[in-house]
């Protein structure tokens, strides 16, 4: 089932997500929905908090459109690895038409359980290690745009309030 994503300023995307604690066949269903979601976006990933569900978990793909989908699902994911620096332009499904360069780490080792409930290691670097970063900000209510310098994000803040308001599409 495709659910909405929920988007900038709606105050959930700001809380911060529960650990799982069962992986069970909601855990499942929510894993189907959010992926079938991310697609139909399109996007590369989505964190749980996005469809209004504050558990940990994200589902990530970077594979491309021409390529085989390769699903990534990551419930209650950990950095416990990074290094170098990354400077590239980043967008979200929760902020619509709007992209900004953010710093990230280069590489990053993330931690894991899949559906299983196995406990599986990413080594990631590139759009993925990107991806992961983001996503995982999605858990602790950080939105890429928390990211901008104070003046970069009262800009950013100022003309998304306007297309708002005036009504525009953003989605």
């Amino acid at each position: 089932m495709i659910r909405k994503i929920l988007t900038w300023p709606d105050p959930e995307l700001k809380k911060k997500s529960a650990p799982v604690t069962v992986i069970n066949e909601k855990t499942r269903e929510i894993v189907r929905d959010m992926a079938e979601t991310m697609y139909d976006a399109p996007g590369v990933g989505l964190a749980a908090p996005q469809v209004g569900i504050h558990q940990r978990i994200i589902v990530i793909d970077v594979s491309g459109k021409d390529e085989m989908p390769d699903l990534i699902v990551a419930i209650n994911p950990v950095i416990i690895h990074s290094e170098g620096e990354a400077f590239e332009e980043e967008g979200c499904l929760s902020v619509p038409r709007y992209a900004a360069n953010v710093r990230r780490h280069a590489k990053v080792v993330v931690k894991a359980l899949n559906l299983e409930g196995e406990e599986t290691a990413y080594k990631a670097e590139g759009l993925l290690a990107i991806a992961f970063q983001h996503e995982i900000d999605h858990l602790d209510g950080i939105l890429f745009v928390d990211h901008l310098s104070n003046l970069k994000r009262e800009m950013f803040q100022k003309k998304y309030r306007r297309m708002l308001e005036e009504g525009r599409e953003t989605a």
